[in-house]
């Protein structure tokens, strides 16, 4: 009797064992994130090519949980490390700013820390007109309009002020040429808008290549 007793309660631990194993064995495979997916950053810090400079850190968190196989394998507020690659900042009379970057490690929250690879896709535009461009730089857009619009209406405005002071349209002509002339020097004074990203900012990344989480 007590060795079939120990017999039976032997069978019980290889039964529970096994299940366990079971259980565990998709939990403790490798999961892979495949080529292509699209993961959403969102800024820790703030980087603006006013002040920015190359080699200076970026610092992220994951803005949704990312999937691996039918499991999440990276949770929200994962963090993600990269680096400033390029600046430029917009010229004062031509050029937009531009602004690379290179997201290198991704850290789990066990503390595993995973190497990155992949490009950036689309950013915040945050209400002005940046976006990434092919090359995976993030540019400005042209200040052109803004800038014809700041000429036209210091024009208009010495136009004004020549008319009330010479109450005739010689005035009226003479204080538009200068108000034109303070305008374009303005612009040529005046670099154009940076780009910026504020803390809380998000960024699409896309993997170029697998990532693999075992």
């Amino acid at each position: 009797m007590p060795l079939k007793g120990a017999f039976h309660r032997s069978s019980q631990t290889v039964f529970c064992a096994a299940l366990l194993s079971a259980q565990l064995s998709p939990l403790l495979r490798a999961a892979e994130v495949p080529k292509g997916t699209h993961v959403l950053l969102r800024m820790v810090n703030s980087i603006t090519t006013r002040t920015a400079k190359v080699g200076d850190q970026v610092y992220l968190r994951t803005a949704s949980p990312i999937a691996g196989g039918d499991r999440i394998v990276v949770p929200v507020n994962s963090y993600v490390q990269g680096v400033v690659t390029s600046v430029e900042r917009g010229g004062r009379v031509s050029g937009r700013a531009e602004l690379s970057l290179r997201l290198d490690t991704l850290t789990l929250p066990s503390g595993r820390t995973l190497r990155l690879s992949g490009g950036v896709e689309s950013v915040d535009a945050q209400g002005s007109d940046q976006r990434v461009e092919q090359e995976g730089a993030i540019r400005q857009g042209s200040d052109r309009d803004r800038d014809a619009g700041r000429i036209l209406i210091t024009a208009g405005t010495g136009a004004a002020l020549g008319a009330m002071v010479d109450r005739a349209v010689q005035g009226a002509a003479i204080g538009a040429g200068a108000g034109g002339a303070v305008g374009l020097a303005t612009v040529m004074l005046t670099r154009g808008r940076d780009v910026e990203l504020r803390q809380g900012a998000t960024i699409d990344l896309v993997l170029d290549r697998a990532l693999v989480i075992e």
